[in-house]
C-alpha cells in the first residue's frame, strides 16, 4: 500500500486533493461542534482551511517523493476547488 502512494500518476494526485480536503472539513465541523463555542470558525473559513490544507501533499509529492504528475494533480483540483469557492462566496 505504501507503493500505492509513491506513484507519479495525474490520477493520484486529483484522488489525493479530492479526498484530503473532505476529511479536514469534516474534522473541522467535528472540532467546532465540540469546542463548546457557538462558532469557533465560520463556515467560510473552514472551507478555505479544507482547501488549502493541499499545499502540504503538494510540497510532499514535489519536493520529497519528486512525482510530478502527481503534484501536478493535486494542484489542478486544488486551484479548482479555490475558484468555484471565490465564485460562490463573493458578495456583492
Amino acid at each position: 500500500m505504501r507503493s500505492f502512494f509513491k506513484r507519479d500518476n495525474i490520477w493520484l494526485g486529483m484522488g489525493v486533493a479530492l479526498v484530503v480536503p473532505v476529511l479536514i472539513f469534516f474534522l473541522l465541523i467535528l472540532i467546532n461542534s465540540f469546542s463548546g463555542k457557538d462558532h469557533l470558525l465560520q463556515k467560510d473559513t473552514m472551507q478555505l482551511i479544507a482547501i488549502f490544507v493541499n499545499l502540504i501533499p503538494f510540497r510532499y509529492y514535489l519536493v520529497r517523493v519528486k512525482a510530478d504528475r502527481t503534484g501536478r494533480g493535486i494542484l489542478l483540483i486544488t486551484i479548482i476547488m479555490a475558484l468555484v469557492y471565490f465564485y460562490f462566496n463573493i458578495e456583492l
